[in-house]
């Protein structure tokens, strides 16, 4: 994993750039995802990514959350590539397609 003392923002760019994993917490649940997009949403920063572990285990089934960059700590990179979810993510999705920041490209 890497530093996970750096910027929220800039890690969370990183990952979505390099398509690598994000380790974080997020209402105090330890989550492996997958970041797809980095948002707006009425001045907050949020995440839109698949979840591939919460709390050791993969879920029963895949989605992408929407995570509020406010209530996630102990961010860090995870040394392991993800493919892109077409079929969870759709750039074009209303919630994103104004407001997107950064974004995986397909």
């Amino acid at each position: 994993m890497t530093e996970p003392d750096a910027s929220p923002t800039r890690l969370i760019m990183e990952a979505i750039a390099r398509r690598v994993r994000l380790a974080a917490t997020y209402n105090g649940t330890a989550s492996i995802l997958a970041p797809h997009v980095l948002y707006t949403r009425a001045g907050e920063l949020y995440l839109g990514a698949v979840v591939m572990e919460r709390n050791g285990l993969p879920p029963r089934e895949p989605k992408l959350g929407i995570f509020k960059l406010d209530g996630m700590s102990a961010l860090a990179l995870v040394e392991q590539a993800f493919e892109p979810d077409r079929t969870l993510y759709d750039p074009r999705d209303p919630r994103f397609s104004e407001t997107t920041v950064f974004a995986v490209e397909f």
